[in-house]
């Protein structure tokens, strides 16, 4: 068995989720989740079929973004993986819809951080063994984090 780091490509400005799916319709799925969530949300999302054309499904309203979700998701190449790429929108936004998606089975992670997957190869194919997202912690918040940490959620919106 091999094993690669994949690092994930994306804009500066924009959140990953990636996740582990079962069928076909999921990418139609995928992309009904995202706008039912925040309609003004801009994405792009690949889903790796593992069986029959196996093919990369593509989805999304942005072309930028589709793009990076395939060319990602061609580097990865382990089957029945999705990757949304996304702007306008934080993933805490969509996670709750995504994990609803029937055919959703897990999320490997969700993030704005610089993202590296461990890939694992067999003569079967590949699959996701692990995440690596952002670096390693360097301390414990102080006061004045904890302060910034708190003002930084009211500046944008998710406490008053």
């Amino acid at each position: 068995m091999k094993q690669y780091s994949v690092p994930i490509e994306r804009p500066a400005d924009c959140n990953v989720i990636i996740g582990q799916s079962h069928f076909i319709k999921t990418a139609e799925d995928l992309y009904e989740a995202m706008v039912n969530s925040v309609p003004q949300v801009k994405f792009g999302l690949a889903f790796c079929e593992a069986s029959g054309d196996r093919l990369v499904r593509v989805e999304g309203n942005d072309d930028e973004l589709k793009e990076y979700a395939t060319r990602n998701a061609l580097k990865v190449g382990a089957g029945h993986t999705f990757i949304i790429i996304m702007r306008d929108a934080y993933p805490l936004n969509v996670l709750g819809r995504i994990k609803e998606v029937p055919e959703v089975c897990s999320i490997f992670c969700a993030t704005a951080n610089e993202l590296e997957l461990v890939v694992a190869e067999s003569a079967s194919g590949r699959g996701i063994i692990g995440v690596i997202d952002g670096l390693t912690p360097v301390g414990v918040e102080k006061d004045e984090d904890v302060q910034k940490r708190r003002g930084f959620l009211r500046k944008i919106g998710y406490k008053l």
